[in-house]
């Protein structure tokens, strides 16, 4: 379904620690705008609802919503220095219809 960089998975279990969440899976959410692009969200969340699928990466507990599986499938988290000292998450998804695949240099 789901991948997630062991860069991302640092950034998760950190973000975690600093805001004291312990055990709490980080939910991801993906909806489809008007024009058909993806808005992605995310954050911990102890909510558990009917339908969610949950995963764990090396201890790294994650949360998706039914309404959020299939446009999920296949994509990849990642954390990135996007520009000098500035690291964002980043969504890989070849379901989202302006992913770009990385060049490969």
């Amino acid at each position: 379904m789901i991948s997630v960089t062991t860069a991302a998975l640092e950034q998760i279990r950190l973000s975690a620690t600093e805001g004291a969440m312990g055990p709490t899976p980080l939910r991801i959410a993906i909806k489809e705008q008007d024009d058909g692009s993806f808005h992605y969200a995310m954050g911990f969340d102890e909510q558990r609802l009917p339908g969610d699928n949950f995963l764990n990466f090396d201890g790294v507990d994650l949360v998706v919503s039914t309404s959020s599986k299939d446009l999920a499938e296949g994509m990849t988290i990642d954390y990135v220095e996007l520009e000098p000292g500035n690291s964002e998450f980043i969504f890989l998804n070849p379901n989202d219809p302006t992913y770009v695949p990385p060049r490969k240099d």
